[in-house]
């Protein structure tokens, strides 16, 4: 469910694809530049939405972009996402000549249904994404990926789309994977935090783009780039922001190129360095800013990240806050400061990963503390995938030859990680088609990694960089093929989740509207820290509190598993029985972990970890605890 897809992009060609599944109900929906003639036997079905987004917004507004009134896609968004998930086998695919190599989804066997809920003008009607959900229900689709959403404050569950649509299609044992958000690195930014949605974080690859930088006394440094365009290897005069300000603009917005606040007789021709301000949030504006004064260049110095700004007209370099203090000082003892640019380059396996992206939402949860959210983490930045020409600008491939549009497009978000888990989800339905959706989000949670490519702790992106723990990342870094085994699994069904609304406090007949059938709620105790989620968070230990889990087996019959405890902080922890015994008949069984608060002060969070270990299998859920005092005021 995004912006629609490009259905010409070689990602949804459909060279040995299986024939459409006979229990298939959807339909190839037609409109502008789209009709039945673009789905095949990989594209099996396209809708677009358009009357709640008129209703909601007023009529499209066409006038200042391309738009079609179809399951095409204008923006690209959709397409990217499409052919992350499910793209077939593309040689020699690149941006630009940059990351090159064979570009495919992570499930090319899937086939794809497309639902165009959104518009190039950045609009979701919440009508159209309820009425997509209601039609991909009916349809027969197995998994739906979500790369959309607002940032908190978070509505209720009861009044939050993706919230009810999504737990329409749970009840279906459709699964639904959705992006955790854009708003990292502060806490309690990840959204889409119901428990019976998978929410992913967005982690880092090892692939780099370095850049070049050469100054007219021939010292050369290297910052981050994804520019190819002529006027590489140059040189260009250099100069600050803050000293070619506007004649309306004061220093801070000059010195971090804001809108409006560079000279554009002073910028005309030259490069311009700026600093980050802690407004801004990457390149872009600055880039946008150097470009509208006719700038050539612009070298942007700011917190150390791994994705890259694209500058489609313009080289675009990204230095840290080091590098931009030593041009400064270059700037400052040379008479007629000049730099040049070198190609941008692709390099492989040179920078550590994964980390967890900084601009990754962070937990916990701010609707419901209880759950841990995000639940995975999986790449999503500098990602690789098919684009949509009608939003792509036009660049020559060479000086005087012919122009081109973009087929493929590097891009970075949660957007690009949730369809990675998606495909993921796809291949585990595909090898456990009985199990249900929390079953599978429990196999990938309980079998994540902790651990980059070095065997060392990984690391969120942050000001500073910091460890990893269970806000940044959730059960970890996707392991896809350790999930196909997960030994254990924590499993819930639909019951748990109508008990787990009842506990929030909504009445019947907001339970009722998220369940989409009539239910009457029961009380019950602690039911919010006792649903079945494959990790504990208790955002309020006071004293000492009993945590019940059920774990099913799902690897050899006979399988005698041992707990063993990393405790967090300030608690004690044990697991009561400590030996899981299965067999023939028993296939799933309870235990108790009991919490115990050895601090009387206001507390932080802190994390552990409770594993179950057979001998063969790893079943590892996160501990997240963090110690009240029962009654603060009167303890002070």
């Amino acid at each position: 469910m995004d912006t629609g897809i490009w259905p010409e992009s070689e990602s949804f060609k459909d060279d040995g694809m299986g024939e459409i599944p006979s229990r298939w109900r959807g339909i190839c929906q037609d409109g502008e530049q789209f009709n039945r003639s673009h789905c095949n036997r990989k594209i099996i079905g396209a809708r677009w939405y358009i009357k709640g987004y008129e209703a909601e917004f007023g009529k499209l507004n066409r006038s200042d972009g391309v738009e079609f009134l179809s399951p095409r896609d204008a923006s690209g968004h959709g397409t990217h996402t499409s052919s992350t998930a499910a793209g077939a086998l593309i040689e020699n695919a690149s941006f630009m000549g940059l990351a090159g190599g064979v570009a495919r989804g992570g499930a090319p066997s899937a086939w794809l249904a497309i639902y165009k809920v959104c518009w190039s003008t950045g609009g979701c009607s919440s009508a159209d994404l309820l009425a997509a959900f209601d039609d991909a229900i009916s349809d027969g689709v197995d998994v739906v990926s979500l790369s959309l959403g607002s940032p908190p404050p978070l509505p209720s569950y009861a009044e939050d789309v993706v919230s009810i649509g999504s737990f329409h299609a749970v009840t279906k044992g459709i699964s639904v994977v959705c992006s955790g958000g854009n708003s990292g690195p502060y806490p309690q930014s990840v959204i889409n935090t119901a428990p019976w949605i998978l929410t992913v974080a967005a982690s880092t690859i090892d692939r780099a783009f370095p850049t070049v930088i050469t100054l007219g006394n021939n010292q050369s440094l290297v910052g981050h780039a994804v520019y190819t365009g002529m006027d590489v290897n140059k040189y260009f005069p250099l100069v600050y922001g803050e000293d070619i300000a506007s004649i309306n603009a004061d220093e801070d917005t000059a010195r971090s190129c804001d809108s409006g606040s560079l000279n554009e007789t002073l910028a005309r021709g030259k490069v311009v360095l700026c600093f980050q301000s802690r407004s801004q949030r990457s390149a872009t504006v600055a880039a946008s800013t150097v470009l509208s004064v006719n700038g050539t260049g612009l070298i942007f110095a700011k917190v150390p990240t791994k994705d890259v700004s694209l500058s489609w007209s313009l080289p675009c370099v990204q230095i840290d806050f080091t590098i931009g203090t030593y041009l400064l000082t270059y700037m400052e003892a040379t008479r007629n400061p000049v730099v040049k640019f070198g190609p941008t380059r692709t390099a492989l396996g040179q920078q550590i990963s994964p980390e967890v992206a900084f601009f990754s939402s962070r937990g916990p949860s701010s609707l419901s503390p209880t759950v841990l959210k995000p639940d995975i983490a999986a790449p999503g930045v500098n990602i690789l995938a098919s684009w949509s020409p009608a939003s792509s600008p036009l660049y020559y491939d060479a000086p005087g030859t012919k122009q081109l549009q973009l087929k493929f497009k590097l891009e970075s978000g949660t957007s690009m990680s949730c369809p990675h888990i998606s495909a993921v989800v796809a291949l585990l339905k595909t090898i456990h088609p009985d199990w249900s959706p929390a079953a599978i989000n429990s196999a990938l949670i309980t079998t994540a990694s902790l651990e980059d490519a070095y065997d060392q702790s990984i690391v969120a992106e942050g000001a500073p960089h910091k460890q990893a723990d269970p806000f940044d990342y959730g059960g970890g870094h996707v392991n896809p093929n350790k999930a196909i085994s997960p030994g254990l699994v924590y499993d819930s069904g639909v019951s748990d989740y109508v008990q787990f609304l009842c506990s929030m406090g909504y009445n019947d007949t907001a339970t009722s509207l998220v369940a989409g059938t009539p239910t009457k709620c029961l009380k019950s105790t602690n039911f919010l820290v006792n649903l079945n989620l494959p990790s504990i968070t208790i955002p309020d230990l006071k004293q000492r509190l009993t945590v019940t889990r059920t774990v099913r087996n799902v690897g050899p019959e006979n399988s005698v598993y041992i707990a063993r405890i990393q405790t967090p902080a300030g608690v004690s922890v044990r697991v009561k029985p400590k030996i899981l015994r299965f067999n023939l008949t028993v296939k799933v069984l309870n235990f108790n972990v009991v919490f115990r608060s050895h601090l009387r002060i206001q507390g932080r969070y802190s994390f552990g970890n409770l594993f179950w270990e057979d001998g063969f299998h790893v079943v590892r859920i996160p501990l997240i605890v963090r110690t009240i005092i029962e009654d603060f005021y009167a303890e002070t």
